[in-house]
């Protein structure tokens, strides 16, 4: 009785022209062929005749690939490409039901340039059962947009790299210069921010892209671990504990600013643009903002946690991550503006930097003590003991992740403890864990040889790659979404300025705090070192407990905007 009541239901879809959709899925791609997979769902068939247009300003269609194998050996499957259109045809011995997505075949695209458009357009869908005909009317058909990321002039990273140590050679160059102009500019400007923006307007002029380098995913995956050795190796673990309970109020201060600025950005946003805020279903608005609350406490496995927990809609994913990219980026680059006027700014804040300037000069005091020109053997000590780090914390990090991914509560990227399954997590835990064993060594004198000076070229190698993945001219293509976005950002601000005017933290405190949560492991220590290299490590412990309370912040916010999607406003 139970299978005929399936066979019926099957039957009753396969005659509902209202209840098949054709599907022409596509995804990001760099500029060079990609394919584009065309799939029918809840039907049932034996033979169809499908026509496909593309933009032909944009692409053209090479071949059909990836043939549904039994049509090929069940019936007589072919086509006709005409460069711009392509005719498909099947007729076959066998039925094929389908509920879910079905794969069809997939069309191989050549891009003629870089674009982000639907550029595809079905003109015939028939689809035959038996002496049934059925027509998939427009609007059952889901075309998604397709983005293809235009070549810059540069894309071998052969060159890029060459590019980017040119600029960093430019600014430290004009940063030491004794030009009346410079001077003026970098006493208000500081030159971390400049290694971070010059590489942004390259990018955004399409000089060079983040999209054909790998520079970032080298810097981050070996420099950045590298540096944080050489920059811990001499650390005073003691003092940095000195430094009180300030920090962690100000990083926890943070981390509220987000969970409570979500919902209040709703709110705002909602009085002026209700339809900026709205959505239903999988395309929620608030869906969506849960990856940014995920990012912005977390990390990139918190925000891929949140993606699946609320389950928002993967075709308007890629707008949240832009407004991930811009915002964090804008708000690193006023942090980093900030610790040029950070004495100013203490002072306005009535804070207590005792216990950081006694930090730093107990740490210069040591340096200078061993500080030596350092010899050929020793640069290659430092270099050994950081890639042989390095190189440890890639093993154990590799090890660890296998084995905690065994357990459902790891593995499953809806578990709250899903970053515990990251390996840069661990990457970044071990190499620090690593600098600071080293500093209970003998090991700790390479400080006086240059160790921490090595791990802060890494560290502006690392902004530069970093930099390369702004591009400002995305900056207004989805203004209602990045206002939402900024109005969130400055309410995380403007408590962490409350808090700080309360208990007179110093600007660090909240630069670090705050960078602990929106941008995690990978720029919490750029903007500590900026104060002085003596303070990475600092930047990196609050940002391993942004990964720990990620997950559960984020899905603190999310339910909290959620509720907030739900005022209506008259």
């Amino acid at each position: 009785m139970f299978k005929k009541a399936i066979a019926f239901l099957l039957f009753f879809m396969s005659f509902s022209v209202f209840s098949q959709n054709l599907t022409i899925d596509t995804k990001e791609s760099k500029q060079q062929n990609f394919n584009t997979k065309i799939a029918i769902d809840s039907i049932t068939f034996s033979g169809f005749d499908l026509k496909i247009k593309v933009n032909d300003s944009l692409a053209s269609i090479d071949d059909i690939k990836n043939i549904h194998k039994p049509f090929l050996a069940n019936g007589t499957f072919s086509f006709n490409i005409n460069d711009s259109e392509a005719t498909i045809s099947y007729r076959g011995n066998e039925k094929y039901t389908t509920v879910e997505s079905f794969s069809l075949f997939e069309l191989s695209n050549q891009p003629k340039k870089g674009f982000s458009a639907a550029i595809f357009e079905c003109t015939q869908a028939t689809f035959y059962n038996g002496n049934q005909t059925i027509i998939i009317p427009l609007k059952k058909q889901k075309i998604n947009k397709t983005i293809i990321y235009a070549k810059p002039i540069f894309s071998s990273d052969k060159i890029v790299f060459g590019i980017l140590m040119l600029l960093l050679g430019f600014v430290f160059f004009t940063e030491s210069s004794k030009n009346t102009g410079w001077k003026k500019f970098y006493k208000f400007v500081p030159a971390l921010l400049i290694c971070y923006m010059l590489p942004a307007i390259l990018s955004t002029f399409g000089i060079i892209s983040d999209k054909y380098s790998e520079a970032y995913f080298i810097a981050s995956r070996f420099l950045l671990p590298a540096a944080l050795i050489l920059m811990t190796l001499s650390i005073d673990l003691k003092g940095v504990f000195k430094l009180g309970p300030k920090a962690l109020i100000m990083f926890f201060t943070g981390t509220v600013g987000i969970i409570i600025g979500g919902p209040l950005a709703i709110l705002l946003i909602s009085v002026f643009s209700p339809e900026t805020v709205g959505g239903a279903g999988p395309d929620a608005v608030w869906r969506g903002l849960s990856t940014l609350a995920g990012s912005w406490i977390g990390g990139g496995a918190n925000q891929a946690a949140m993606l699946e927990i609320f389950e928002y809609s993967q075709d308007k994913y890629g707008a949240m991550v832009l407004v991930d990219i811009v915002v964090a980026n804008l708000w690193m680059a006023i942090l980093l503006l900030g610790i040029g006027k950070s004495k100013k700014i203490d002072k306005k804040l009535k804070a207590d930097t005792s216990a950081i300037e006694r930090l730093k000069e107990r740490v210069s005091e040591f340096t200078d003590k061993i500080k030596r020109n350092p010899t050929l053997t020793e640069l290659m000590i430092i270099l050994a003991l950081a890639f042989g780090g390095v190189s440890l914390a890639h093993f154990g990090a590799g090890s660890i992740t296998s084995f905690l991914n065994q357990f459902e509560i790891v593995s499953n990227d809806d578990g709250a403890l899903s970053f515990l399954g990251s390996s840069f997590f661990w990457m970044i835990t071990i190499a620090t864990a690593f600098g600071i064993l080293l500093s209970y060594t003998k090991a700790k004198n390479y400080e006086g040889a240059g160790a921490s000076k090595i791990g802060s070229i890494f560290i502006y190698i690392l902004v530069a790659s970093i930099g390369m993945k702004m591009d400002l001219g995305k900056v207004l293509e989805n203004p209602g979404l990045l206002v939402v976005g900024l109005v969130w950002m400055a309410i995380h601000a403007g408590l962490l300025i409350l808090v700080a005017k309360l208990i007179r933290a110093p600007y660090f405190f909240l630069a670090v705090g705050s960078q602990a949560n929106v941008g995690g492991a990978a720029s919490a220590p750029i903007v500590a070192s900026a104060f002085h290299p003596s303070l990475t490590s600092v930047g990196v412990l609050l940002a391993v407990f942004g990964y720990v309370v990620g997950t559960y912040g984020a899905i603190l916010c999310t339910i909290l905007m959620e509720m907030a999607s739900k005022v209506v406003v008259p």
